[in-house]
């Protein structure tokens, strides 16, 4: 690139960074179309529709069939949100709270009224009941003359399978009739054309799409084993409220003005680079939240905190890469080259390997975990371009305008490997002590709550309670004023509050309350703000966080830790690569847990979340170690031990782990200074696993993968230099 270019290179990159920033504070249009103003919110941080159903009948539902219903509503409400909440107020009723919309009547059109769902055959004998459906949905497919037409795509349960086979054999002959039938209603009369057995079927003849797309929703909603009825529905507010979000806005524009700083003091040209660019990623990843549909709730942003992290982790090995070429006598323009070359197997297993997580967690997650895998895949994917593409582009650009000093860019120093491996004992030892003080403290905690963890309402259910006042105040001074007394009685340091909109209405969400904490807190409320005590209503609510989304979560983090595995002994043709940074992770996943229990900080919503951003902030990190284990021992021959090597290689990168680390902890430190106290629970554990994660990768990994190297499989790894030399 010569001067011109790179002039001309620079110039457009500020132009479009400018545009981008425009678009992003402004719009495209009076809608403000691509701004962060318009990026979807969830209830956290701005509302929605609160619709509660009643279960229609005398007798009182089984727990069993209540968990059920729950279970499938939340996964149809997901079709809205994936941050859509389901849970059981009350024996008989289930809220549904869906965020990111306004209108609840359009909502419930949509969803449709649950009810008694039916398939009968000509003779009017029951073919299948709405429990054999197991999902429902609307598609496109081409008819006889090759244009596509509208239908129904039917999907059946195992039993569902068998007895539709039964009856589409016995109706195709004749093309017979099949009628759905709902709330004792005909909906749909599809003729039967072909015996149908592997347990799909299509209902065509659609009058539009649209008309396709109601009938699923009826299927669907049929498909429940409880039938019913609307109780009431509501658009409620944000439960953070406005300072939540102006404060959380704040914090992350303070952190990302911070690592600029940091990011130009340390590697000055080429911090200026990684400058232009990060701000590129900030602007562009408003874009696609927007372009994408996602919606943002706190544990997204930590998929975003996550995946700047990682943008600024790429530029840091680069950078680090550029000054050991300069180091070694090269030109400044051979260096840049030679250091994005080098960089690149650390950056792109490092983020494939995240990426590998967030897409388990995406496909078999829901709720918070799937709207957490798709910002954090957004994220990975945007910051390896910038990382990659835009830093290189402008880098060049620098260099070519006329920055071609090797003073500009900087030189490694020589270090002496620290010999980490022999205080590995040490470091086990500390890890050994800090998870089992965790576990201690468990047992300290079940002994004297009955719980090993502070578990909020969205775990362990509590009381909802709608009170009615005689003025309109806002959350902040809900907050302020009423939110004290609820904390005071209930003992409740996380109290959701949601207000009804165009009422004085207002839901407080705590834990558990008795019948003595019900009847004082109506009083203080009487007296302190003369409300009706007649119009206060309390009801017992289930968990947010359902026991299948608890054990989904489970079962996602074990499988994206197997296919992480799988990935990088595919790629460093070794397993005991991948089992030490797979052990690494859990042991960073146990640290934090006994942060947890220690500290004793609410485990909510945002827990997952947090747990998820640690397990990817920290593979991440060891991947880069070993990574340049692997380079050191195709370069070393006979020259050094294992030992030696492995030592070498984490001293090498030791600045690395240190500035990303520290990068990442002051975006996170910055929320947590600025947040309000929902934020600062949230972000504390993530500043606690940060550090935890700098730590085992710097500390344990490389440790961890010396000792299966030289333990098991003895013959290829016995002492030292023979072990080096069948790695080559």
């Amino acid at each position: 690139m010569n001067r011109k270019k790179g002039i001309i290179t620079l110039i457009a990159a500020i132009a479009v960074l400018a545009g981008l920033t425009f678009i992003a504070v402004f719009g495209l249009d009076s809608g403000k179309t691509g701004s962060a103003s318009n990026i979807k919110l969830g209830l956290d941080l701005a509302g929605g529709v609160s619709i509660t159903y009643e279960v229609v009948g005398e007798e009182e539902p089984s727990a069993a069939d209540m968990s059920d219903t729950i279970f499938k509503l939340q996964q149809r409400v997901e079709n809205y949100s994936t941050e859509a909440q389901v849970y059981q107020e009350g024996s008989d009723r289930i809220n549904i709270e869906i965020p990111g919309v306004s209108d609840a009547n359009a909502i419930l059109e949509e969803l449709g009224k649950p009810g008694s769902l039916v398939f009968l055959d000509e003779d009017g004998n029951e073919v299948l009941s709405g429990t054999d459906i197991a999902d429902a949905q609307a598609a496109y497919q081409p008819d006889s003359m090759g244009n596509q037409e509208p239908v129904v795509s039917l999907t059946l349960t195992e039993e569902g399978t068998e007895k539709f086979a039964e009856a589409t054999k016995a109706a195709a002959p004749n093309h017979e009739i099949i009628y759905i039938v709902y709330d004792n209603e005909v909906v749909s009369y599809p003729s039967v054309q072909d015996e149908i057995t592997d347990g799909h079927a299509v209902i065509n003849g659609m009058s539009s799409y649209e008309d396709a797309q109601q009938l699923a929703s009826t299927i669907r909603i049929g498909g429940l084993k409880l039938e019913l009825q609307e109780l009431r529905s509501n658009v409620v507010g944000a439960q953070l409220g406005s300072a939540a979000i102006r404060t959380s806005l704040m914090a992350g524009a303070l952190g990302l003005i911070l690592i600029i700083v940091f990011m130009i003091a340390v590697y000055w040209i080429p911090g200026v680079a990684s400058a232009i660019s990060l701000c590129l990623y900030t602007a562009m990843i408003v874009l696609l939240l927007n372009g994408f549909d996602i919606t943002l709730t706190l544990p997204g942003i930590a998929g975003i905190i996550l995946s700047i992290g990682m943008a600024v982790d790429a530029n840091v090995i680069i950078f680090a890469r550029i000054r050991e070429e300069i180091a070694t006598g090269k030109t400044v323009k051979s260096s840049i080259k030679i250091g994005f070359q080098k960089a690149l197997s650390a950056i792109v297993d490092g983020n494939v390997t995240t990426l590998i997580a967030a897409a388990v967690l995406g496909f078999m997650g829901t709720g918070t975990i799937r709207g957490f895998a798709q910002t954090l895949a957004l994220g990975i994917v945007l910051s390896m371009f910038t990382a990659l593409t835009v830093t290189r582009l402008i880098l060049n650009a620098l260099y070519a305008v006329g920055f071609r000093d090797e003073k500009f860019y900087g030189r490694a120093k020589a270090r002496k490997p620290i010999g980490f491996l022999r205080k590995k004992a040490v470091f086990f030892t500390l890890s050994a002590a800090m998870i089992l003080c965790g576990f201690v403290f468990m047992g300290i905690n079940q002994k004297n709550t009955g719980e090993i963890l502070n578990y909020s309402l969205e775990f362990m259910g509590g009381t909802s309670t709608n009170v009615t006042f005689s003025e309109d105040m806002s959350i902040e001074e809900l907050d302020e004023r009423v939110v004290p007394i609820f904390e005071e009685i209930s003992k409740d340091p996380n109290v959701q509050t949601q207000k009804v909109q165009g009422s004085n209405e207002v839901i407080f969400k705590t834990r558990v309350l008795s019948v003595e904490q019900r009847e004082e807190l109506n009083g203080r409320l009487a007296e302190e703000f003369g409300v009706d005590e007649s119009l206060i209503t309390a009801e017992t609510i289930s968990s947010t966080i359902s026991s299948e989304m608890r054990t989904g979560a489970i079962v996602a983090v074990v499988v994206a830790a197997l296919c992480m595995l799988v990935y990088i002994w595919f790629r460093f043709k070794d397993i005991r690569f991948g089992a030490s940074s797979v052990a690494a992770l859990l042991h960073d996943v146990f640290v934090v847990l006994a942060f947890y229990a220690v500290t004793r900080i609410s485990v909510g919503g945002t827990f997952i979340a947090c747990m998820l951003t640690i397990v990817g902030y920290s593979i991440n990190a060891t991947i880069v170690i070993f990574d340049r284990i692997r380079e050191n021992l195709r370069q070393s021959g006979t020259r050094e031990s294992l030992e030696e090597v492995v030592n070498e290689s984490v001293t090498q990168t030791l600045s690395r782990s240190i500035f990303t680390s520290l990068t990442t902890f002051i975006t996170v430190a910055a929320l947590y200074a600025l947040g309000v106290s929902s934020i600062r629970e949230f972000a504390l554990p993530l500043m606690a696993g940060i550090v935890c994660g700098a730590y085992s990768s710097v500390c344990l990994a490389g440790a961890m993968w010396y000792i299966l190297r030289t333990k098991v499989g003895k013959k290829d790894a016995s002492q030292g230099k023979k072990a080096v030399k069948a790695a080559k």
